[in-house]
This record gives structure tokens, C-alpha cells and sequence, in this order.
């Protein structure tokens, strides 16, 4: 299946809500990022934007590229780590120096950040202990609750780079320094809606989701590592849509034509979506493609 089969119009979920009703526009950055908008506050969803050839990954040590962040970041109130895989968590840093933006993440986001200078004030560990509820912050419009989840286990049957960043004596350093760290589903909650971040093709059982969902945000790739992913996935979130991502080749510069990941099965998955709800709406958008809620 083409990926453009896939592609939403951008007001294909844009709902006739209250009078009033602040509008919401969530934008793809490619892999797992995402930027959400509303009443002039912008969230940003593991923003990465460099996108490092596959060569400079395996031969070098990587660092964000700066022109790039100031040509797809215009800028950012608060900036979400959904873990810390270099392809979700590399630019984190310099967008939040350049934006003054506040980080939430785990202990290994918040090491990479006290790494690259961003002020302590700025960032926020949001790991919860055993036992604890899952955390809830405010940043503008957005409620945002960080629910603990999990990777897939693609690389034979295991995650890639697992372990905590504990610290960085410098950056930048090499892709498989930039070790998964704490992993979260995130919830969002803005002008009457509910979406949600899945930026792992996995989740933790008995993590109750929010009764109405609006809109999941999906990672394709390594789906079918998980038994029976999409049908888990429907029956704990529910979404009214999903929206794809993590399935294109991160390896190639945003300005370039977007194709996808090798054997990332996206026909196969959003069929699987489909039949495991029928009034489930699935679909995908382009490279910096926007979608109005």
C-alpha cells in the first residue's frame, strides 16, 4: 500500500463543536513528533528534525542540527519526551534552549538536557513512583497526564539501547548512547478534546485510558512485534481515529519526498485497526502535513 492512500485532508476530523470552541491543529514532524496548537500555545510531541543519515548513525557521533530546528520549530511552550531513543529525544535540548519551552520526561531526558545547558528550572521529571498515580501537569489550554508504557520489542525480540541515560559528560554522542529511558503513553486534554501519544508500538496492560478518545497518535513501526498489537491497542484507548506515524524512513531529510520504513506493514495495520473497531477512523498525513480538530 502507498502511504498517500492513507493521507487525511486536513479537515477530515474537524467536528462542529460549541460556539466558541477553541480550534486544535496537530501537525506531523515525521517519525514519532508531533506539534499541537491551540490559542497560540503550541506542545511539541518528541520533536526530531535532524533526521541524521543512516551512515552518520553508525559512524559518528550525532548533534542536532540547528538550521533545521529553525526551519520546522517556529516555537514551543512545552516539549514532551515520550522516551529517549535519539530518533524522539535528540533536538529536544537545543528546541528548548532555543524556544525557552519547558521538558517533561524521564530521569534519562532530563540527564540529556542538564547535559546541553537547558536552565534545571526549565525541565521536569515525570516518572512516577510505584504505586503513584500517574502525573498531571497544565501547560496553557493543555492538560497533559503522563501514563507509564512500554517499547516494542523489535530488535530480536528485545528493545534497542535499553537502559537509563544516567548522565552525558558531553553531547553530542553516538545514536546508541541515546538509551530508551522511562517510556510513556501521554494524555492530552485541550478545548474539549482527548488525544492520545503512542510513541512505541507497545503498552503496559492494565493502564486505563480516558472513556472518550478523540484521536491516537499511532507508532507503526515495529508493530508486529507485540502479539496482537492493534487489537490491544482498540480495546484499551478506543479512539474515535488514529492518526499513523513512526512509519517513514527518518533516515531521509525532511525536504525529501517521505517513504516509508522497510516491511512496516501500514495496509496490514490500519486493516487490523479497522476490523478491530468498525466506526474507527484510520489514516496518516504527509511530511509537516496539518489535521484540524
Amino acid at each position: 500500500m502507498r502511504p498517500e492512500s492513507l493521507f487525511f485532508r486536513p479537515d477530515d476530523l474537524a467536528l462542529a463543536g460549541p460556539a466558541g470552541r477553541s480550534p486544535v491543529t496537530v501537525r506531523w514532524l515525521g517519525t514519532a513528533g508531533f506539534e499541537i496548537t491551540c490559542e497560540d500555545h503550541v506542545l511539541l510531541l518528541d520533536p526530531y528534525v535532524t533526521r541524521a543519515s543512516l551512515t552518520r548513525c553508525i559512524t559518528s557521533p550525532i548533534a542536532p542540527d540547528l538550521g533545521a530546528i529553525g526551519r520546522y520549530i517556529r516555537r514551543a511552550d512545552a516539549v514532551i519526551v515520550g522516551h529517549t531513543h535519539f530518533d524522539h529525544a535528540l533536538d529536544v535540548p537545543a528546541i528548548a534552549k532555543r524556544t525557552g519551552a519547558r521538558v517533561f520526561g524521564s530521569r534519562s531526558a532530563a540527564a540529556l538536557c542538564r547535559a546541553a545547558g537547558v536552565l534545571e528550572a526549565r525541565v521536569e521529571v515525570v516518572e512516577r513512583e510505584p504505586g503513584q498515580t500517574p502525573i498531571v501537569r497544565e501547560v496553557g489550554p493543555f492538560r497533559l497526564r503522563f501514563v507509564p508504557s512500554a517499547h516494542s520489542r523489535f530488535a530480536l525480540g528485545r528493545v534497542p539501547f535499553p537502559g537509563d541515560i544516567d548522565d552525558c559528560d558531553a553531547v553530542p554522542v553516538r545514536a546508541e548512547g541515546y538509551r530508551c529511558g522511562a517510556v510513556f503513553r501521554v494524555e492530552i486534554e485541550v478545548a474539549g478534546r482527548t488525544i492520545v501519544h503512542l510513541g512505541s508500538a507497545e503498552l503496559l496492560p492494565d493502564e486505563p485510558a480516558p472513556r472518550h478518545v478523540d484521536l491516537l497518535l499511532l507508532c507503526a513501526a515495529g508493530w508486529r512485534s507485540g502479539v496482537d498489537l492493534p487489537e490491544r491497542v482498540m480495546r484499551a484507548v478506543s479512539p474515535a481515529a488514529v492518526l499513523l506515524s513512526h512509519w517513514d524512513d527518518f533516515f531521509r531529510p525532511l525536504h525529501a519526498p517521505v517513504r516509508a520504513l522497510p516491511a512496516v506493514g501500514l495496509g496490514p495495520l490500519a486493516d487490523r485497526l479497522a476490523r478491530a473497531s468498525r466506526d474507527v477512523r484510520v489514516g496518516a498525513l504527509p511530511l509537516l502535513g496539518d489535521l484540524f480538530l
